[in-house]
């Protein structure tokens, strides 16, 4: 049976003035809660971190490159994933440099943190083309101050995580098997959002978003919501060059 139904075009613009009011609420939330998290508290960075980049050491107020504002997307990309990035971090990553320009001109600057190696990295935004930097948290102690990673012992506490990593489905064995790392280290990388601030000299967290919050998922995911067909029930991701068939 099919999951549609077939209507006339008056019965279309009624069901779809009906859906126009639910738009409005919504999108009425969204502005509420884009308000709120504007009044975040900003929390002063008074550690010095350094990161690997393609350019050498730099600090976390270097990797605003002069702007006031560094938002930061952290793929999951750990030091023990032997075949790449996370595919779902990966299709992330393939849509963020269409916004760099204009995010630059709205002084934001649009960066991505793995914690492997930079070597590692620097050949991992090759293959996929990327152009947006690009910086290793390798050896630091910034993804677990911060909550973009966990320690061996953090993830066990997890009952979340725990459970996964004792009884994965499926899907997750697979993924594994795509970032060639064992399951109790590959899910100790968090996919998050991560913005900061700069002013008057001090650099300062404004905020943290984690999957499976929406907003950390591909953008083309926001599309398919429009789209007239209701998504498979695939959890899994693939990278663009691999893509089966």
């Amino acid at each position: 049976m099919s999951d549609y139904e077939v209507g006339t075009r008056a019965e279309w613009q009624a069901a779809r003035a009906e859906l126009a009011k639910l738009e409005a609420e919504y999108a009425e939330l969204g502005r509420k809660v884009t308000q709120q998290r504007r009044q975040l508290p900003w929390v002063p960075v008074e550690k010095e971190y350094q990161f690997d980049t393609e350019d050498g050491k730099k600090t976390l107020a270097e990797l605003f490159d002069g702007r006031s504002q560094l938002l930061a997307y952290n793929i999951m990309f750990g030091p023990d994933y032997t075949l790449g990035a996370c595919p779902g971090c990966t299709n992330l990553g393939d849509e963020l440099d269409g916004t760099r320009v204009h995010l630059n001109h709205r002084d934001v600057t649009l960066i991505c943190f793995s914690r492997a190696p930079i070597e590692r990295l620097s050949a991992y935004k090759k293959r996929m083309g990327w152009q947006f930097p690009y910086v290793s948290t390798y050896g630091s102690d910034f993804p677990f101050d911060f909550g973009l990673a966990l320690t061996p012992e953090q993830a066990q506490q997890i009952p979340e995580v725990k459970g996964m990593i004792d009884n994965p489905p499926e899907w997750l064995k697979a993924w594994a098997g795509q970032i060639g790392a064992k399951l109790e280290d590959g899910l100790r990388e968090g996919p998050s959002f991560i913005a900061f601030a700069r002013e008057n000299g001090s650099v300062y967290h404004t905020y943290t978003v984690m999957a499976p919050d929406p907003f950390v998922a591909p953008y083309h995911s926001f599309l398919l919501k429009r789209t007239p067909k209701a998504e498979a029930e695939e959890t899994r991701a693939w990278r663009k060059d691999e893509y089966p068939g």
